[in-house]
């Protein structure tokens, strides 16, 4: 048996509730698993925009059904997902684009506070309810996931950069190149190719498929 670890990729967008329950889950498997999780921070709006993908919650049935849904899967896994009514609505009323360029700068200078500050843009918005398109709101994210202000005050002049635009791009284009046409995209590196899972509850298939 091979000890060579599997590569697994989270693309993830902090405007989704399911990227956080996949992000979550697969922290806490990292350290039980043979995997090297590697986050990919990506736009959402850019995925949908580029595979003719339409918000599942337009379908009155199903905005109902995953408000059900969601509350479960956050009891279940326990994440502090708070689901409003009109959730949808705050989805649709909020780019996360800023968001994700300063999330990304980070990544790209320094990386070691991409998952606190991740999951803290993700309490923000979806536990406390909270603005996360301001840059006053992007740098209180920043400061409860223990970045100095200085850090966070370079990285949210960055958020403007090619650099990170590009790099934001290039994110978004690799994980559609992977199949994705939503969020969260699980793209597991074994037996020498590509495995996409979509969503947050294919995570035991997952973990199967690698041999866990």
């Amino acid at each position: 048996i091979s000890m060579g670890r599997t590569l697994v990729e989270l693309f993830y967008d902090v405007i989704s509730p399911y990227s956080w329950l996949g992000f979550e889950v697969l922290c806490r498997y990292q350290h039980t698993w043979n995997i090297d999780l590697r986050f990919r921070p990506a736009f959402l709006g850019g995925i949908m925009q580029l595979t003719g993908n339409k918000p599942p919650a337009i379908l009155p049935k199903r905005a109902e059904y995953m408000l059900k849904d969601i509350k479960r899967m956050a009891k279940y896994y326990q994440v502090p997902i708070r689901m409003s009514e009109d959730y949808f609505q705050r989805i649709l009323a909020t780019s996360s684009l800023t968001a994700m360029r300063f999330i990304t700068a980070i990544d790209m200078t320094n990386p070691q506070y991409l998952e606190p500050l991740s999951r803290e843009f993700w309490m923000r918005f979806w536990s406390q309810h909270e603005d996360i398109r301001q840059p006053e709101n992007i740098l209180a994210v920043a400061r409860q996931a223990g970045i100095s202000a200085e850090l966070s005050q370079k990285a949210l002049e960055m958020t403007s950069s090619p650099a990170v635009k590009d790099r934001l791009k290039e994110t978004t284009a690799e994980a559609i190149k992977y199949g994705a046409f939503g969020m969260p995209a699980v793209v597991a590196h074994y037996d020498g190719g590509p495995h996409l899972f979509f969503g947050s509850d294919r995570l035991e298939l997952l973990g199967s498929v690698i041999g866990e």
